[in-house]
């Protein structure tokens, strides 16, 4: 590839050019694609609507977002990348994007981000430059080249600093959803990317560190380097809420990846329709890891050892399993601690094979069909029935919750007898369609049905929002990649259940991963200075040793605190939020979200819930304090932080509800209160 001069009268000609010729090939790419003629390539319908679907998708993936840079660097190798290359001279220079783009000929004009080559643009420095001359950020305006700034590496005489456009990209307003922090991406943030497939992941991070953009990047450099495996595998996005799971739905996209699947934990164990609640007591008792010893013991507590023989007629003759050898088989099958169902698919079969034995040795030859019909005849059926009868998880978790003799039975030297008087029931249930399920209801049934049979595991598990989970529900994620790999983000500082994650250890173990590898990230990206450090005063009262968060924000941010007389003088803030650009959140405790909703109606004020998309037209969303969590916006005006705190059930899970507020903001933040503010406040 040939390395043209920059123009010292138009530094920025060269590269605009560049990045239309970079445009030109990649619709040409696609063009290529919708041009494609399968017609005559397809052996019958199913592999045509394969393709179709595979090149429809492919179509997607090499869309040009016309507001969003196409290639967002510029590495410069002293010498060819790769002594084994045959391809690049001395000098070579790669332009970094966000999809691979290459000419006519086949020449890359673009190099995905997630390719080795690109892999200096983030871990070169002054100190260690991986061979790179110079290091090239672009500034845009929408889609437009504007801006760029250089990094000698290689000399020494250049004093380090600190790049202009990088923090004009962390601080850039935003409106809608989450955006790709792909050109910002950090060293450290860059080495948990792009770690292995084969490792399960647990990033700690503060607000503003950018774990959850961390995540979603992880899954797309997976997808890079394990296409096939994770095409056959599967990858899925856990989070903690719908809002969530839409605010951030559009990074992966961005990025040309399209096969993620994203859910809720509730999503995942919706084997039933969720109606009820549980008081917290209840709740914490339910989430508790105990519950999966309790609901085993249940299971298995089906199986009854036999005391009569089966006897199974054929013709004239009849073939006689007595107890004993039945019991054997059925201790084999316990022994052997596999799923209670496939234990039950199992059973017949070893009945007749006890039967083909006794065939053999009186000098019949029967085979595979004969050993099938045997295994269907009726007395066996009758004895397996007997035996080891089939199990409803719904029935079974229904039956622990409102029969007192049943829990007790299972729950025996686990539960003491308080926390089974928590979890039962207090009225009778007719059925499982009447009964009204709690989510932590959901978790144990999920938990039975996979005692029963088992979850399908994926290649890939994100879980973000960790620290929220509870020891079942993290039992619920692992099942689901028991031969996969996982990337844990979250924040114990901002745990807001009663059952909130004590350590990551312990929360690796639930999961089944206790090998993982626990990652911090400290480095504030998002956050303004003065901000955090508000922020971080509630700390040593919410998570007592962990280090607070460092802004690296040269821009200290905008924060005030006002004391105001009503809902109207909030209004009247969120007014003058209004004015300057990006997007504003007011988030308040959720018993105050009705009258704050109605004065911002009366005033003429449009606002949005969570998750639903700002606009350049609407850009105040009105935020209960519990969807919180997760979101992020230009400005944020926070409504009385004692009522957000008195919301929550005991004062720690309410400070830590405040601490998860007061860091939403990216560029400023207005606290505004007339009942007083918390004492751990200062």
């Amino acid at each position: 590839m040939s390395t043209p001069v920059d123009d010292p009268l138009d530094p920025l000609s060269r590269e605009r050019s560049h990045l239309a010729g970079s445009r030109a090939a990649l619709r040409a790419m696609r063009e290529d694609v919708e041009s494609l003629d399968i017609s005559d390539v397809t052996a019958n319908w199913v592999n045509a609507e394969v393709l179709a679907r595979q090149i429809d998708d492919r179509i997607k993936a090499l869309a040009d977002l016309s507001d969003t840079p196409l290639f967002f660097g510029r590495l410069d190798y002293l010498h060819a990348p790769g002594a084994e290359q045959a391809e690049g001279a001395e000098g070579e220079r790669f332009y970094i994007g966000r999809r691979h783009v290459h000419d006519a000929e086949g020449d890359p004009m673009v190099i995905d981000w997630r390719a080795p080559v690109s892999q200096p643009f983030y871990r070169a420095s002054k100190k260690d430059p991986l061979d790179i001359g110079l290091r090239r950020r672009f500034g845009y305006t929408g889609g437009d080249l504007t801006a760029y700034e250089d990094e000698h590496l290689s000399d020494p005489a250049e004093a380090t600093r600190t790049s202009k456009l990088l923090q004009q990209e962390i601080e850039r307003p935003r409106v809608g959803p989450m955006r790709d922090i792909v050109a910002t991406i950090q060293p450290e943030q860059d080495e948990i990317v792009r770690s292995g497939l084969g490792g399960t992941v647990c990033v700690q991070g503060g607000p503003g560190t950018g774990k959850t953009a961390v995540g979603l990047h992880r899954v797309a450099y997976l997808l890079y380097a394990h296409r096939e495996r994770l095409a056959r595998t599967g990858t899925l996005v856990i989070g903690p809420n719908k809002s969530f799971l839409h605010y951030i739905e559009q990074v992966l996209p961005a990025l040309g990846e399209l096969s993620v699947r994203q859910a809720t934990v509730d999503d995942l164990v919706a084997h039933v329709e969720v109606r009820g609640a549980d008081d917290s007591t209840a709740a914490v008792v339910k989430g508790d890891a105990r519950m999966a010893e309790v609901l085993r013991r249940a299971v298995y507590a089906h199986v009854s050892m036999p005391t009569e023989p089966v006897v199974v007629v054929r013709g004239s003759r009849r073939w006689r399993v007595p107890a004993y050898e039945l019991e054997e088989t059925v201790r084999e099958l316990l022994d052997r601690d596999i799923r209670y169902g496939a234990a039950r698919e199992a059973l017949p079969q070893r009945i007749a094979h006890a039967v083909l034995v006794q065939m053999e040795r009186s000098g019949e030859a029967p085979d595979d069909r004969v050993q099938d019909a045997v295994a269907r005849n009726s007395a066996v059926k009758a004895a397996v029935k007997a035996i080891w009868p089939p199990v409803d998880p719904a029935k079974l978790v229904l039956r622990l919750l409102t029969d007192a003799d049943f829990l007790a039975g299972h729950a025996a030297e686990i539960l003491t007898e308080d926390e089974q008087k928590t979890i039962l029931w207090a009225k009778p249930v007719r059925s499982v369609k009447s009964a009204k399920w709690s989510a932590a209801d959901a978790v144990l049934i999920d938990e039975v049905n996979d005692l029963v049979s088992r979850t399908a595991s994926l290649g890939h598990v994100v879980l973000d929002e960790a620290q929220d989970l509870s020891p079942m529900q993290y039992r619920a994620v692992g099942r689901r990649c028991t031969t996969g790999s996982a990337t844990i983000l979250g924040d114990l500082a901002q745990g807001t259940t009663p059952w909130a994650t004590r350590s990551w250890d312990e929360a690796l173990a639930h999961l089944g991963k206790s090998e993982g590898v626990v990652e911090e990230l400290t480095a504030g990206f998002r956050v303004p200075t003065d901000v955090i450090a508000y922020a971080s005063r509630l700390l040593p009262h919410i998570a007592p040793g962990l280090a607070p968060v460092a802004s690296i924000r040269e821009n200290p941010g905008f924060f005030e605190i006002r004391e105001v007389p009503g809902t109207a003088e909030v209004v009247s803030a969120c007014g003058e939020l209004l004015r300057q650009e990006g997007s504003i959140g007011l988030i308040a405790a959720d018993a105050r979200i009705p009258a704050l909703a109605e004065a911002l109606t009366e005033a003429g004020l449009t606002y949005l819930a969570p998750g639903e998309e700002t606009t350049r037209q609407t850009r105040l969303t009105l935020v209960p304090a519990s969807l919180a969590k997760g979101l992020e916006y230009d400005y944020v005006l926070l409504d009385e932080p004692q009522a957000v705190v008195d919301g929550e059930p005991d004062e720690r899970t309410g400070l830590r509800r405040l601490y998860v507020a007061l860091t939403r903001a990216v560029s400023g933040l207005v606290v505004v209160h007339g009942a007083g503010l918390p004492v751990q406040l200062g």
